[in-house]
């Protein structure tokens, strides 16, 4: 056992350099001048860019800066971010509720239909039923996400008018900030309406991102039910009689 953590520790190390390498390595090669980018509009004289630029730390040399990331890295500091000045973990814990909803809500709705549709093309096998949903899975696994979202929005939010366009909630609900995650806190808010605001924004985000999903969980479904069918026990429960739903 403990020659198994050594060998997963020795992996873990350079995989962890090799992510912080990278990663490092993209941030320095964006171009334009991260001090511009901090301060907006707002122009400086060339005496308050070298300050700001020394503080910073990125006149020193690419090494040493690497180390100083990696440093803060490894304390839990993210850093601060050049826009709004807060910190980065800071932005990141409030943020981070939504992405979790929205994929909590893209799952579910990915593996209820897609075990939905995948039993009933196992069941109906060579049908017009299962060629519709093996098609359809194959062109949501192969399309890109966000061309798919843009066609959805479209659609959906603009000729049709059924979903919103953005957002998570409608501006006219202040719903107070609870738990982060806002279907539990539209919940807990108790405004008339503020729930179902809440759902139907959720609704098109999480049926873009949960389509290839979906895909694969179908394409999975059904090839299990296929093997299960032809399984020896099956064919003698029908030689028996017994009921095909049961």
């Amino acid at each position: 056992m403990f020659t198994f953590l050594l060998k997963k520790l020795a992996t873990l190390i350079p995989t962890v350099i090799g992510i912080t390498l990278v990663a490092f390595g993209l941030i320095r090669l964006v171009p334009g001048d991260p001090i511009e980018v901090m301060m907006g509009e707002r122009r400086l004289d060339p005496e308050a860019h070298a300050a700001l630029v020394q503080r910073m730390g990125l006149d020193q040399p690419l090494p040493v800066q690497y180390w100083d990331y990696v440093s803060k890295l490894a304390q839990g500091d993210l850093g601060q971010s050049l826009v709004s000045r807060e910190p980065v973990a800071k932005e990141f814990a409030v943020l981070f509720p939504a992405t979790v909803e929205l994929a909590l809500a893209a799952l579910l709705l990915a593996v209820g239909f897609g075990l939905a549709l995948g039993v009933m093309a196992g069941l109906k096998r060579g049908s017009l039923l299962d060629q519709g949903v093996m098609g359809l899975a194959t062109v949501g696994y192969s399309m890109p996400v966000f061309w798919w979202g843009l066609i959805l929005i479209m659609f959906f939010s603009v000729n049709l008018g059924w979903t919103p366009v953005s957002g998570r909630i409608s501006i006219e609900y202040d719903v107070a900030r609870v738990t982060g995650f806002l279907l539990v806190d539209s919940w807990l808010s108790g405004e008339d309406g503020a729930f179902a605001s809440a759902c139907a924004h959720l609704v098109l985000p999480a049926l873009v991102l949960g389509t290839s999903t979906l895909a694969v969980v179908a394409r999975m479904t059904r090839s299990s039910m296929l093997e299960v069918l032809r399984e020896d026990y099956i064919r003698r429960a029908r030689a028996k009689g017994l009921n095909p739903g049961r």
